[in-house]
């Protein structure tokens, strides 16, 4: 008998290829990541592994040629001082988390380039040793070059959240949909589950609903301008990593704020 010839053996063998991803439903998204996220369980500070599994879902939807914008806080910095910083003038400490991004930004940096992704670091207030300042055009050529921008120090003014930053800068590059990363929680609750276990998950939810209950999406002022502006909204848990891309390729993922709740 003779043995099996390599065509017969590849008729019968598994297909172990993966499918090939969907197309991405977004083009240019800009993604909200809070200082919090990137500490992991620990108390405060940056968690190696937690920010490696960050980059590389990053640089999977990258790699789908989705263009991306990244707005990062710095509460896992800022906590660590916080104490110190009771009692000090509100502008004084909102100065301090402006520089607290900027670490966080560099970090995300450093991560995504080892990952292979090309980066710009872009500050809305002058640190020119080590970032751009923030000028619209040319993020949005960074972008169209595609280069993942990470946009550092809010919107380089103190009384302003990162939430607004990321509602600003994803109107001024034209982003199709914000991405709301959140540790550990699915999405948009009617409160806050860990609190009230009657708290009931809502998969969508219009922009004047979620400012008139004050639901945790972003603050007022970044929700104000994404309803102005026409900007969608999808709050997910991070701790999942596919998510950004189920999302980019269309998926419903965690909340969808938008100016419908259908």
């Amino acid at each position: 008998m003779n043995p099996p010839t390599a065509a017969t053996l590849a008729a019968i063998a598994p297909d172990t290829r993966k499918a090939p991803a969907a197309d991405p439903a977004y083009r240019r998204i800009l993604l909200k990541l809070s200082g919090e996220a990137l500490m992991g369980d620990d108390a405060y500070g940056i968690n190696r592994e937690v920010i490696d599994r960050i980059v590389r879902e990053i640089a999977d939807v990258h790699a789908l040629g989705v263009q991306i914008g990244i707005v990062i806080g710095g509460g896992n910095i800022f906590r660590g001082v916080a104490l110190g910083a009771a009692g000090m003038d509100r502008a004084t400490a909102d100065y301090m988390g402006m520089l607290a991004t900027v670490l966080n930004a560099l970090t995300l940096q450093d991560a995504l380039e080892k990952e292979g992704a090309n980066t710009r670091v872009q500050s809305a207030i002058e640190v020119q040793e080590v970032a751009e300042p923030y000028i619209r055009r040319r993020a949005i050529r960074h972008l169209e070059k595609g280069r993942v921008v990470i946009f550092a120090a809010g919107t380089g003014n103190p009384f302003f959240t990162t939430d607004t930053a990321a509602a600003l800068r994803a109107s001024e590059i034209h982003a199709e949909a914000i991405l709301m990363a959140k540790n550990g929680v699915e999405g948009v609750f009617t409160a806050d589950p860990a609190l009230d276990s009657s708290a009931a998950f809502l998969p969508t939810v219009t922009y004047m609903d979620a400012l008139q209950r004050q639901l945790r999406v972003m603050d007022a002022t970044a929700l104000t301008v994404c309803m102005e502006n026409g900007l969608p909204i999808y709050v997910f848990n991070m701790d999942d990593e596919a998510n950004i891309s189920k999302i980019v390729c269309g998926e419903r993922v965690g909340t969808l704020v938008s100016s419908s709740d259908r």
